[in-house]
């Protein structure tokens, strides 16, 4: 399954957070997949997707991030999915 996971930057410290990211990576765990990210240009928040069939995975991750970002998930489809879904309704 397909999230749009949206990591709110506490206090808007993206500086701490990409110093995190330079020194120790994403710190992942097997099994979840990163996609792609953007960045607000405010700094305030990073909108990524990521890929995982067991969702307790995001928690063994949010684990190593929950100091600096508050997280929301989303699952997701694609667009030709919809349609496909959407095609016999």
């Amino acid at each position: 399954m397909i999230y749009l996971v949206i990591e709110n930057f506490k206090n808007r410290n993206a500086k701490e957070i990409y110093k995190c990211l330079r020194e120790k990576g994403r710190m992942i765990p097997v099994g979840l997949k990163y996609i792609s990210s953007w960045i607000q240009t405010d700094y305030e928040k990073c909108f990524q997707l990521m890929e995982c069939d067991d969702i307790a995975l995001f928690r063994e991750w949010m684990s190593h991030w929950s100091d600096l970002m508050d997280f929301e998930f989303h699952s997701v489809i694609t667009s030709k999915e919809m349609i496909e879904i959407m095609k016999d309704l």
